[in-house]
């Protein structure tokens, strides 16, 4: 089987993409990824064929002159992942053309796969992976966005309806006329939903790399979606620190990290993580920069902590006792499969969805907050560490994850849409 990728140039949304690439390539599907230039490399280490297209800067883009807002958000959004959605179908086609891939698989932001499923014009099936999650419309009306709870009762339900009007008027529905246009351009129709909704349904086929456990009930699902739980882990060439295995085994252990995007503040978690755990002898607190220069903190590091530019989640998870975290999704998930209890304090991008789901779900404490202080940090790991009801309840996370084994999920939902001619005479 013929299998196109297509990634945007993030890392934490390459990384599941290229988990998925080895995954088919293991079993000898030919397997082509289309992202930029700047990660042809880890492509082709990845053992896969690398293609490219130039997405100029779009997908770090941060808007330099406004303040967090509404505003800014769709600035951000528009540059980040509808405006490269043009050049992305065309190199689709493109590769469609000269490929003839039996199936393209995408990441849910890459937005060049919209075009396609929505012209009448043939195409091979196409799969969407989530990488965050699970944005379809709330049935209890909460907008997306803002990290609020499944509604208990009527005053609640009252309460979204006017955060979500406030929501559509100020982002959602700017960021669907702006998608709506660059379609119109191409000449096709609009979405038939909310641009994240829209994302989720239009697929023939939507993997959300989770359990329902971890997810709010949604009532009834799109027969298109697919809880696969935990991705294969991404290779890294992130080794084992040389003190991991002398360390003090009768400490545990805090991990804490930003990811690989929101890290350019270490000020906001990573640093007061740092500070509020300085007094504890008994916690080893290890602390990863995502690439960063470990020069870039600011403030001294503890003697009972250590930094690393990058840490092999997959070797360590099973020996961390709390993860103190700003909500990356990919790294919350993999500490719920190993039933870690979190600390989570984020906001920007979709992380407050995610850390609400932390402390919806139990397995953890969500301080809803960019910039939580070394007090509140103090605090909160001391109760998730001493309190055995987030352990508890990540145990039971954890079994949902294990259930799944994603491997096997992620094939046979793309298999059940590929018709691959049999071979003359076989």
């Amino acid at each position: 089987m013929r299998v196109l990728i297509a990634a945007t140039p993030l890392t934490g949304h390459v990384n599941p993409l290229l988990a998925i690439g080895r995954l088919l390539s293991a079993r000898g599907d030919s397997v082509t990824v289309l992202t930029d230039p700047a990660f042809a490399d880890k492509v082709t280490e990845a053992g896969l064929r690398f293609s490219s297209y130039d997405d100029q800067g779009s997908a770090g883009y941060l808007e330099p002159t406004l303040p967090p807002g509404p505003e800014r958000w769709t600035n951000e959004f528009d540059r980040r992942f509808i405006a490269p959605m043009p050049v992305q179908a065309a190199r689709l086609r493109e590769l469609i053309a000269s490929e003839a891939p039996d199936v393209i698989v995408a990441g849910s932001m890459f937005l060049g796969v919209l075009p396609l499923l929505l012209d009448t014009k043939p195409r091979p099936p196409i799969v969407v992976v989530n990488i965050s999650i699970l944005f379809l419309d709330r049935p209890d009306g909460a907008p997306l966005g803002m990290g609020l709870p499944p509604a208990r009762d009527e005053a609640d339900f009252a309460r979204y309806a006017q955060f979500k009007a406030g929501m559509d008027a100020a982002f959602v529905g700017p960021v669907r006329a702006r998608a709506d246009r660059r379609l119109a351009e191409l000449g096709l129709p609009g979405l038939p939903a909310s641009l994240t909704q829209s994302i989720a349904i239009l697929p023939d086929a939507f993997l959300q790399p989770s359990v329902p456990e971890f997810e709010y009930d949604f009532g009834s699902l799109p027969e298109t979606l697919h809880f696969v739980g935990l991705l294969p882990m991404a290779r890294t060439n992130a080794s084992v620190p040389d003190w991991w295995a002398s360390r003090d085994r009768s400490k545990r252990i805090v991990l804490v990290t930003q990811g690989t995007l929101a890290n350019a503040e270490f000020g906001q978690v990573v640093e007061p993580t740092l500070q509020a755990l300085a007094h504890r002898d008994d916690l080893l607190v290890i602390a990863t920069t995502g690439g960063r220069p470990i020069s870039a903190l600011t403030v001294p590091i503890p003697a009972n902590a250590r930094v690393e530019r990058f840490l092999p989640f997959g070797e360590i998870l099973p020996e961390i006792d709390l993860l103190v975290t700003n909500g990356g999704y990919g790294s919350v998930c993999q500490a719920l499969s190993a039933g870690i209890p979190i600390v989570s304090a984020g906001l920007s991008e979709d992380k407050a969805e995610v850390s609400a789901r932390i402390g919806w779900s139990g397995a953890g404490i969500n301080l809803a907050t960019n910039t939580p202080s070394v007090a509140a940090l103090r605090d909160a790991v001391e109760t998730a560490l001493s309190d055995p009801r987030y352990r508890d309840r990540g145990g039971v996370i954890a079994e949902a994850f294990a259930a799944r084994d994603a491997g096997r999920e992620i094939l046979a939902a793309i298999d059940g849409l590929v018709r691959i001619p049999e071979t003359l005479g076989a």
